[in-house]
C-alpha cells in the first residue's frame, strides 16, 4: 500500500475544501491510538436559508495503520475518556476549523483551529497528525507551535531526534535529507537523485519526500524506462526524459488534478494512489478503480482488505491441514505410480513360465539360462534359470511371479485411482479457501474437510444430521447480454448449484484438468450469445487454479449431461460429451450483483 505523500496532499485538499469553516462538536478517543472528531458546518444558500450539514473524521495513529478518512459511521468511546481526549475537549469544544494543509510533500496534516477560552478571548491552536507508521502520531500545540499535549508522549530515552512532550517546541526533524519534489530543480534531480549507484525507482523513492516505491515504479513506466536496472544504465537522453515525466506529475500535483485510484485482483485490495497507476495496465487479472473521493477510497480499500485480512488468518490452519494432505498424497501417488512401473514386467514372466512348460523338456538341469523361440512373436528369447531347479519348478516360479504381480498391478490401479480423486479433493478445497471471502465459507470448508476425515469433527458438525446446508450465496454475475451467472464458492455449493439450483436446459463450465468453480448460466429457456458463453468460461477460469495462467482450457455443457457418482466426495462429477474452449482468466468487465 502507499500512504505517501501524495495521497495526503490528496486528503489535505478534500479535507480543507469539506472541512473549513465546520465546528467541532465533540471529540471522542474510541481507541488508545484514535480520535473521532464531529464537525458540524452551515453553509449559507440563496435568501435567508442555511445548509447545515454534519460530518464525522477518523484520525488513526496505529503503528500498523496510520489513517485518515471521512466516515458516516460513529464509534462506542470509552466511559472515562482519556487524558489527551480531555485536553482537547477543553480547548476545542466549538473550535472552528480555519484551514487543512499539509506540511511540503511530508505525510504531516496541519489542522489551523480558532476558539474562545475561558475569558472569551479568540486563540489560534494547532493540531497535527503525522502518518508515519510506527512514528505516527497527534500532536496539539499553540499557536507558536509549543506543544501543549500529544497522544503518544516521546521522552529522550526513547528517540534522541526529537521529544515530544508539554512545553518542548514542535518541528519535523530532517533525518533523511531529502528533497522536496515540489521545488528540486533539474541540475538537482539529475545530479544527486539519478546519480545513486541503484535502480533508477529506489533513488527516486530514497532522495525525494511524498514518493512511495509504488509512484515511483508509476513514474517510470510513464518513461517507459520500467525495465532499467540501474541509474548508470540511463543514457542522458533517458534522464532527461525521465525528468519531464516527473515534472508532468509534479504539474498534476500543483494543480490538485487528483485521481484517486485503487487496483483490484478480483475483489481483493491490491494497491492505491492519489494519480491513475498506468503501470498495473500490463496485468490483465487487475482492474483499475477510480474513485471521486480519497476519503472514500482508504476507507473501502482498508475495509476490503482487513476483510481478507481476516479470512486469510481464519483459514490459516484450514491451508495447513489441506496442504500437507495435499503433499502427503502426491508423495503416496509417485510412490504408487513407481511400483506399478516394476509390474509391467509381469507379462514377461508368463510368457517365460510358457516357454518352460512347452520346451523344458529339453533341459538336462544345472542350466543358467535357456535360450528358444518366442512362438508370440517368432523372435529368439533368453531366460535366467536357477540352476538348482528343475525346468520345471523354474516354470513354476515365473508363474508365481506373474501372479503377485497382477495382483499388484490390479490393487495399485485401484489405489492409484482413488488417491488421484483424493489429490483432486484436496485440490479443490484449497481453490475453495483461496476464493472464500466469509467466515461461513470457512465454515463449510471445515465441515467438508472433518466429514472426509481430515480434521476432529466440531461438536456442532457431530450434532447435526442429514444433508449439508449451504448458509453463504454463490458468486453472482449478469453476462453482458443480460443472463444470470452463479459461481459455487466451495464444494457443497457447487453441488447445490449444478444438482439442486440449475435446470436441465442450463449451462454448466468448469476449468479442464484442474480444481475450479462450478459455474451456471441460467438460460430461461432461451439460446445463449457467444459472448455470454466466453463471460461464463472466464468466470470459470478466474475462479480455478489456472486464474494465474494467460490462457486456461475451459469445458462446458448442459446441465442434463452432468452426472454425480453414487458416494463420491462433494464437488465430484462426471461427463462425457463437453465441449471445451481456451479463454483468458480475465472478468474485469463483469458485473458482480450482491445479493
Amino acid at each position: 500500500m502507499a500512504l505517501d505523500g501524495m495521497v495526503i496532499a490528496d486528503m489535505a485538499y478534500e479535507l480543507n475544501r469539506d472541512l473549513t469553516g465546520g465546528r467541532i462538536t465533540k471529540i471522542a478517543q474510541p481507541e488508545k491510538d484514535e480520535l473521532l472528531l464531529t464537525i458540524k458546518q452551515s453553509i449559507p444558500q440563496e435568501g435567508e436559508k442555511t445548509l447545515r450539514s454534519q460530518k464525522r473524521l477518523v484520525l488513526s495513529v496505529n503503528p500498523s495503520l496510520p489513517l485518515i478518512y471521512e466516515t458516516e459511521e460513529t464509534k462506542n468511546s470509552p466511559m472515562t475518556a482519556p487524558t489527551f481526549c480531555m485536553v482537547l475537549r477543553k480547548h476545542l469544544s466549538n473550535a472552528r476549523i480555519l484551514s487543512v494543509c499539509q506540511i511540503g510533500l511530508e505525510r504531516v496534516l496541519c489542522f489551523e483551529l480558532e476558539h474562545l477560552n475561558e475569558m472569551g478571548d479568540l486563540c489560534h491552536k494547532k493540531l497535527y497528525i503525522e502518518l508515519m507508521g510506527k512514528h505516527s502520531n497527534i500532536i496539539f500545540c499553540q499557536e507558536d507551535d509549543v506543544i501543549i499535549d500529544s497522544i503518544k508522549r516521546v521522552s529522550a530515552l526513547v528517540s534522541s531526534v526529537r521529544e515530544v512532550l508539554p512545553g518542548r517546541t514542535y518541528f519535523i526533524p530532517n533525518t533523511l535529507e531529502k528533497f522536496d519534489p515540489l521545488t528540486v530543480d533539474r541540475d538537482t534531480f539529475l545530479e544527486r537523485v539519478l546519480t545513486k549507484p541503484m535502480p533508477p525507482a529506489k533513488a527516486i523513492y530514497t532522495s525525494l519526500t511524498g514518493f512511495s516505491p509504488v509512484m515511483a515504479n508509476e513514474l517510470l513506466y510513464r518513461a517507459s524506462l520500467s525495465d532499467v536496472t540501474s541509474t548508470d544504465a540511463l543514457t542522458e537522453m533517458e534522464r532527461l526524459h525521465l525528468y519531464r515525466n516527473f515534472e508532468t506529475l509534479r504539474e498534476e500535483l500543483l494543480s490538485r488534478s487528483f485521481v484517486p485510484t485503487m487496483i483490484r485482483r478480483g475483489q481483493e485490495p491490491v494497491e492505491f494512489a492519489a494519480f491513475d497507476l498506468t503501470s498495473y495496465e500490463w496485468d490483465e487479472s487487475c482492474q483499475s478503480i477510480v474513485y471521486d473521493s480519497m476519503s472514500r477510497l482508504l476507507y473501502d480499500y482498508y475495509a476490503q482488505k482487513e476483510l481478507y485480512s481476516r479470512i486469510h488468518q481464519k483459514s490459516f490452519e484450514l491451508r495447513r491441514v489441506t496442504n500437507t494432505a495435499l503433499e502427503r498424497c502426491r508423495k503416496k501417488y509417485d510412490l504408487q505410480e513407481k511400483q506399478l512401473r516394476d509390474t509391467e514386467k509381469r507379462d514377461k514372466y508368463k510368457v517365460y513360465g510358457d516357454l518352460l512348460t512347452t520346451y523344458g523338456y529339453s533341459l538336462t538341469g544345472g542350466e543358467k539360462s535357456f535360450t528358444c523361440e518366442n512362438y508370440y512373436t517368432g523372435k529368439e528369447v533368453t531366460i535366467p534359470l536357477d540352476e538348482t531347479k528343475s525346468a520345471m519348478d523354474n516354470a513354476k516360479r515365473y508363474f508365481e511371479k506373474y501372479a503377485k504381480l497382477k495382483r499388484t498391478f490390479e490393487a495399485l490401479t485401484v489405489q492409484i485411482e482413488e488417491t488421484r480423486q483424493e489429490i483432486e479433493h484436496l485440490e479443490s478445497v484449497s481453490n475453495a479457501l483461496d476464493i472464500a471471502r466469509q467466515e461461513e465459507d470457512l465454515s463449510l470448508i471445515r465441515r467438508e474437510l472433518s466429514e472426509c476425515g481430515y480434521v476432529k469433527k466440531h461438536a456442532e458438525a457431530k450434532s447435526s444430521r442429514g444433508k449439508v446446508k449451504t448458509k453463504s450465496k454463490p458468486f453472482h454475475y449478469i453476462s453482458s447480454d443480460g443472463f444470470h451467472m452463479y459461481v459455487g464458492r466451495n464444494n457443497y455449493q457447487n453441488d447445490e448449484l449444478t444438482f439442486h439450483f440449475a435446470n436441465g436446459g442450463d449451462w454448466w463450465f468448469h476449468a479442464k484438468g484442474t480444481a475450479g468453480s462450478h459455474v451456471i448460466v441460467k438460460t430461461e429457456g432461451k439460446e445463449l450469445p457467444d459472448r455470454t458463453f466466453e463471460e461464463a468460461a472466464a468466470l470459470a477460469a478466474w475462479y480455478s487454479k489456472a486464474k494465474d495462467q494467460a490462457k486456461a482450457e475451459i469445458d462446458y455443457i448442459e446441465r442434463k449431461h452432468i452426472k454425480k457418482p453414487n458416494g463420491s466426495k462433494p464437488g465430484f462429477v462426471v461427463y462425457y460429451t463437453n465441449y471445451s474452449m481456451t479463454i483468458v482468466p480475465d472478468i474485469s468487465g463483469l458485473k458482480e450483483i450482491e445479493d
